[in-house]
């Protein structure tokens, strides 16, 4: 281990009772997970952020790491109860509870499914669980950190990603998420609303299905209908959002449109369509409230798949991901694209499920052979063994 990641994580382990004094937000206890610090250390060894960008860049790209937060739909009990061995996780726990008002391990830990489902539960314990796998992969791999040069995260994982960077705190992001769920939640019970995975071919029609699936709400009633793209997953792999109407539709039509294969998600809105506009404002306040930071790793964002440039792009580009597409094959694009012979850095998917490495490997399939999952459910791995 070099000096510098051995400075970074003493770094870390004490530098977590030093807080921003500006934030109202319930704290963690002094011991509880503070996954920016290592990068802030990392940081300041190098001089600066200018000069620790340029260090970046004269890493070998082997060398370098990603990571990959999941979103929504990858939440499944029990996940957590294979992170408690490592430190300060349990800490994190118990700072959500505090936040959040609710015993969040719990639920992850023992269910039931349904109540771990629900949008306003999920939310929160993927995010959590996110950065709870992170404290894993620091304690098995403390390199990885040092040498992380971007994340990435899908729908609410992108709040894990821009903690994981420092560009705000823990209790601040997850209360961003708490009060983004419940907003989000309440705004899909206004209509019965889903979403539907399509994996299409070239022909696939998406946007003339969505135009008459539309129309075909009109027929029965519904006014303003929504029917819109709300993931780009991987090539000619799409979630299509909007009215419950619309996607039974779109499944009853599929051939019409070349689509593949159709299913229902388990979710409970819309999202990332125009349908989840109420819960814009109730976001947008929290946002005012936080000391949004330039993150210390790029960060990309779901809307445009670029990275974040500055602290006010982050505030408003989380408000566009509410009522926007996430961009996520753009997204991979832009992380792994590289000159033929470059190799590839490693990537790592901190959190429940193995969806974003799947997606991964559809996107660009020489990046997913570095590809790496941080387990978060129980296992007989050893412990001390690096992933």
């Amino acid at each position: 281990m070099s000096v510098r990641v051995a400075r970074a994580a003493r770094a870390w382990a004490r530098s977590v009772s030093g807080r921003r004094g500006s934030s109202n937000w319930p704290r963690p206890p002094p011991a509880a997970v503070d996954v920016a610090a290592l990068l802030r250390e990392a940081t300041a060894a190098d001089g600066g952020s200018r000069d620790a960008e340029a260090a970046a860049g004269r890493r070998e790209p082997g060398q370098c790491s990603v990571l990959l937060f999941p979103g929504q739909g990858s939440q499944v009990v029990g996940m957590g109860r294979g992170l408690l061995r490592y430190p300060r996780v349990r800490e994190l726990y118990d700072a959500a509870r505090r936040v959040l008002g609710y015993d969040l391990l719990e639920l992850s830990l023992r269910g039931p499914q349904e109540a771990l489902d629900r949008t306003v539960h999920c939310q929160p314990a993927v995010f959590v669980a996110s950065l709870a796998a992170v404290e894993k992969l620091h304690h098995l791999q403390p390199a990885v950190i040092e040498n992380c040069v971007a994340a990435a995260g899908f729908s609410v994982g992108e709040f894990a990603a821009l903690v994981f960077a420092g560009a705000m705190e823990f209790s601040e992001g997850l209360y961003a998420v708490k009060v983004r769920a419940e907003a989000m939640q309440e705004a899909s019970e206004a209509a019965p609303s889903g979403m539907l995975s399509v994996l299409g071919q070239r022909q696939s029609r998406f946007a003339v299905a969505c135009l008459e699936a539309q129309e075909h709400c009109r027929t029965r009633g519904i006014e303003s209908p929504v029917c819109e793209v709300s993931s780009y997953l991987f090539p000619d792999c799409r979630v299509i959002s909007g009215h419950l109407e619309a996607l039974q539709f779109l499944q009853k039509n599929s051939s019409k449109y070349h689509f593949r294969r159709t299913k229902m998600l388990p979710v409970s809105g819309g999202f990332h369509t125009s349908l989840m506009e109420p819960a814009v404002e109730p976001l947008a306040q929290v946002l005012k409230a936080i000391d949004v930071k330039k993150p210390l790793v790029s960060v990309h964002s779901n809307v445009d798949g670029n990275k974040y440039m500055h602290a006010r792009h982050i505030q408003k580009l989380l408000l566009r991901q509410l009522v926007s597409p996430v961009k996520w094959e753009q997204t991979m694009h832009a992380i792994y694209e590289r000159k033929k012979g470059t190799a590839f850095p490693q990537t790592f998917e901190v959190g429940p499920g193995k969806q974003l490495g799947t997606i991964l490997k559809s996107c660009n399939l020489q990046a997913w052979r570095s590809y790496s999952h941080v387990e978060v459910l129980e296992t007989d791995e050893d412990p001390e063994q690096p992933l």
